[in-house]
């Protein structure tokens, strides 16, 4: 599958924290997870303008925005992020990405460019729950392989998890953070339920209770505590 690019948000206050953002979208995706929250993004579609045009306006809003935030669907399947990406650069921004691991060659190709200066990697589940996401039994493998490109890179980089009422259970939370491991910085997400989100029948109708994360969060300190340097709430 072939993502490619989609859409520009001209201007994001939360999809690089700290910065001022806009948000570059692609489409294509070969995860199918019930809390995805752009779910029309898991399938390629037609673009609503051509990179170019992006391109063009990111070089207009120079001065005023500080970053572009890359994201999806999964933007690693897009064959032309590398030159995209290296546009952007040149246009002096800095570039932020969001990944789920499932294309690590094409991230550590990337990084070895200098193409990226942030890194937001999603680990769904413990990795003998994936097949509830991905139907490639290989994708725990290529994510765990992701992660490990990420340690290695120098790269800032943050580990997401986002936890849903009704998918996801803590212990097999523990577990996954336990695999995906050691990470400078691991963040709890809370799911919450809105419009564009793929399946929430099945992730949940109500938002991750505040409470949940906090107890997981204390359990991932006490438990392992090798795991995460640090463990952050954010959405709860």
């Amino acid at each position: 599958m072939k993502a490619m690019f989609y859409d520009l948000l001209p201007l994001s206050l939360l999809d690089d924290p700290g910065h001022l953002a806009a948000t570059v979208f692609t489409s294509g995706c070969r995860f199918r997870c019930p809390f995805c929250h752009n779910a029309l993004l898991q399938r390629v579609r037609p673009p609503k303008m051509p990179p170019e045009t992006a391109l063009r306006l990111l070089a207009e809003r120079r001065g005023r925005l500080e970053s572009v935030a890359v994201t999806g669907g999964e933007p690693t399947l897009w064959k032309d992020l590398p030159d995209f990406l290296a546009a952007v650069k040149a246009l002096g921004y800095r570039v932020k990405l969001d990944t789920a691991g499932d294309r690590p060659d094409a991230l550590a190709d990337l990084l070895a460019r200098g193409l990226v200066d942030f890194v937001a990697m999603d680990v769904k589940d413990a990795p003998e729950r994936y097949g509830r996401y991905a139907p490639d039994p290989r994708a725990p493998e290529r994510v765990r392989t992701a992660a490990a490109v990420l340690r290695e890179s120098g790269v800032p980089y943050e580990i997401r998890i986002t936890v849903t009422p009704k998918l996801h259970e803590d212990e097999a939370i523990l577990r996954a953070v336990r695999w995906i491991g050691p990470v400078p910085r691991l963040v709890l997400q809370a799911y919450r339920p809105a419009p564009g989100v793929m399946a929430p029948e099945i992730a949940g109708t109500e938002p991750t209770p505040p409470d949940r994360l906090r107890r997981l969060r204390a359990r991932i300190l006490a438990e392992a505590p090798a795991a995460a340097t640090a463990v952050e709430l954010r959405g709860g």
